[in-house]
């Protein structure tokens, strides 16, 4: 009889997505990979009683970033070793993840009742655009796949804070769903707490060549989204701060509730997307009993 302890931690990594067909694994044969496959490759490594699985709290898609996704793993040790520490798993991690863009910014031990997608009280996402340059060769080689170049004019912040007001709150969201099916079928009704639209300095925005280069911001946070449905909802305020769209069609947008209602080709690209942070309730986070046993 062999006695293991095991200890669920949750993680905190961030990644640059353009080299990954998304955060989730996707079987090994396939010519590109997710984050997931190199974060339970590195943990492989570890020699560990039994494999580690990374249960990802928020799914993003190839080309999409992360500064801060989250996943709990529950770790097993054979009786008389001690559990990890939260900073060996961090040093251990980022050494056994090189040189891949993955890194790991924190490690917390958290309860065996914690889940790192069910547990999260917000998601927020930021959206990068750059306007004032037709070609995305004209931007800082260091903003290269982390924004749209929208390729047109500065755009009419006013009027896109305007339309975003429209977002906030709780709506039907389905005409801003993705086209291609979600299995299973998740409810449309999305509660938005912030839609936001900002100007924003740009990475070394000053060793650029192109005076007239402009970076904004597009953040929103909800407890959970649709497939695609940020990327819908900063297409749609693009084409209103570039004046192709009034503000008040975003409102007849979600009134709509059908998908087919959404305008063609105003998906936004999926390289300016960034998952910025998943919040918890502090309690749900506080350790009880810190580890359970099993024979």
């Amino acid at each position: 009889m062999t006695t293991i302890s095991t200890t669920r931690y949750l993680f905190f990594f961030q990644y640059f997505g353009t080299k990954y067909r998304g955060v989730m694994t996707v079987p090994l044969k396939q010519p590109v990979l997710g984050v997931q496959n190199y974060l339970e490759k590195a943990a492989e490594k570890l020699q560990l009683p039994t494999p580690i699985k990374f249960v990802i709290s928020s799914r993003t898609d190839s080309g999409v970033h992360a500064l801060c996704n989250t996943a709990h793993v529950d770790i097993e040790r054979k009786l008389g070793r001690p559990a990890f520490s939260e900073e060996v798993l961090v040093n251990a991690f980022n050494i056994l993840l090189q040189p891949e863009p993955i890194r790991i910014l924190g490690v917390r031990r958290v309860p065996d009742t914690f889940h790192a997608r069910y547990s999260a009280r917000s998601r927020t996402y930021v959206y990068r655009v750059a306007t004032g340059c037709y070609y995305p060769s004209e931007i800082p080689v260091f903003e290269q796949n982390l924004c749209w170049v929208t390729r047109r004019g500065h755009l009419n912040i006013s009027a896109m804070q305007e339309a975003a007001a429209f977002l906030v709150g709780a709506h039907d969201f389905s005409t801003f769903r993705s086209a291609s099916a979600e299995l299973p079928v998740k409810s449309p009704f999305k509660t938005l707490m912030r839609a936001e639209v900002r100007p924003s300095s740009g990475f070394l925005l000053h060793h650029s060549q192109k005076e007239d280069l402009r970076f904004w911001e597009l953040e929103f946070q909800s407890r959970s989204f649709l497939y695609k449905q940020v990327r819908r909802m900063a297409g749609v305020l693009v084409a209103v701060g570039q004046n192709r769209m009034q503000p008040h069609h975003v409102k007849s947008l979600l009134e709509a509730k059908d998908v087919m209602a959404f305008p063609p080709n105003l998906l936004a690209p999926p390289h300016g997307l960034f998952l910025k942070e998943v919040e918890y309730c502090e309690d749900d986070l506080e350790m009880g009993t810190p580890e359970k046993k099993s024979s």
